[in-house]
């Protein structure tokens, strides 16, 4: 990345013509180290990356590990990774790297501590936390991940959703939704409508929109040198738009029919328990996604005109290595699959083969009080964060307003458009 320094001397320069007066030069302000930062959501703080660090929470007392029955609002569960995708870049000139992001971050998060809103971490604004950076380093290059948790959705909630529907209609007969208390078990495919309208769309745009407006503000404020470059990541999908052939049905049964263990099964060890009627509208959400990040890019680029704005678009980073795009998956993939556990035990549950659907509820029961059990579940893995570290890389240097990272999926190269 190419940056203008403006080097400060503090000399008394005297030049007047023909007064012959001696400039007294006093010793030149050394330069702050350079920094980049990481600012947004569980796509951005590496969620499902593994080798989590310990956070300062808002009471400024660093959080290691708490275990897996700890609240969930602890700022440990922020889940900053050190294989999240600012740690891998490839990023000449930057002496050091900030993960300000937040598991679960909404636009909220940017300037009001997180544990003022319901279900937020106990961590302080994010702008606070950079303004903490801005102090000691010189902020070249921010990364975002915005908008996919706001005041109308989150990814969690949507994951949830489609994963919970098609597990109950795997498991669980039409004739037994009398038995349940709380009423039928909602067993169909998502459809776009249970995932974001149109309304909520623009809703979460505008949003985000005002949360990056106060970053950018800010960056003005605080920027040791003025020179800084934003980049605003979108998301990439953990799902293909279909699935592997051999997912689609299990002896002579799919999706369409009641009663189809032996499938659902298969597909949660392959991390993908989802009908496949729920693909589609699931595309659909990530290029949502996209047009938020998108849109709030050209706004604010319309209000800074000086600011130096990138829209990197990586929903095609991970094509070819989706979870249940090929036979062997989970292996080989850039993604998390689905995991649950049985409790707060720290134990992955990697099959659901043999386990009838009490069992199957019991699991289901503990990622809700406990989620950090399975909160990791359709986010980027390590490799995957590794593939968006190259990303932002590109990202970082191009001359352009607008990047797609595209992946081969025969080759697994990148290419840069």
């Amino acid at each position: 990345m190419t940056r203008l320094r403006r080097v400060t001397l503090l000399a008394a320069v005297v030049t007047a013509l023909g007064s012959g007066a001696v400039a007294v030069a006093t010793p030149a302000t050394a330069a702050l180290p350079t920094a980049a930062v990481a600012i947004g959501d569980s796509f951005i703080s590496g969620e499902g990356a593994g080798a989590y660090q310990a956070v300062v929470d808002v009471n400024g007392v660093s959080q290691p590990f708490p275990g897996w029955s700890a609240a969930n609002n602890n700022a440990y569960f922020c889940h900053r990774s050190a294989n999240a995708s600012l740690q891998q870049a490839n990023l000449p000139g930057i002496a050091a790297r900030f993960n300000l992001a937040c598991s679960g971050g909404q636009p909220k998060d940017i300037a009001s501590a997180s544990n003022t809103r319901t279900n937020g971490r106990l961590v302080a604004a994010q702008l606070d936390q950079l303004r903490a950076v801005a102090q000691t380093n010189d902020i070249d290059l921010v990364l975002v991940g915005l908008g996919s948790n706001n005041s109308s959705f989150t990814f969690g909630d949507v994951a949830s959703l489609c994963a919970n529907r098609f597990i109950a209609d795997a498991w669980t007969g039409w004739w037994e939704f009398w038995a349940y208390l709380n009423g039928p078990v909602p067993q169909e495919p998502c459809t776009d409508a249970d995932l974001a309208t149109a309304a909520e769309v623009a809703a979460a745009t505008a949003e985000t929109t005002n949360a990056l407006r106060q970053l950018l503000t800010t960056l003005d404020q605080i920027d040791a040198d003025g020179q800084h470059r934003i980049v605003l990541q979108d998301y990439t999908n953990p799902l293909p738009p279909e699935l592997y052939s051999s997912f689609w049905e299990q002896d002579g049964r799919d999706d369409t029919r009641d009663k189809f263990r032996d499938l659902g099964a298969e597909r949660y060890a392959a991390g993908c328990p989802i009908h496949r009627a729920s693909l589609a509208p699931g595309q659909r959400f990530s290029a949502a996604l996209g047009t938020i990040v998108s849109n709030s890019r050209t706004t604010l680029a319309a209000e800074f005109p000086n600011a130096d704005l990138v829209y990197l678009n990586v929903q095609r980073a991970f094509d070819g290595a989706r979870l249940c795009e090929n036979a062997n998956s989970p292996t080989g993939t850039l993604a998390t699959p689905v995991r649950i556990q049985d409790g707060p035990t720290g134990n992955p549950i990697t099959s659901l083969s043999g386990y009838d659907k009490i069992a199957i509820q019991r699991f289901a029961n503990a990622c809700v009080t406990y989620f950090q059990t399975c909160q990791e579940s359709w986010h980027p893995n390590a490799s995957g964060h590794a593939v968006l570290g190259q990303c932002l890389a590109a990202a970082a240097t191009t001359a352009n307003r607008t990047l797609a990272c595209v992946r081969n999926p025969a080759t697994g190269t990148l290419t840069f458009q």
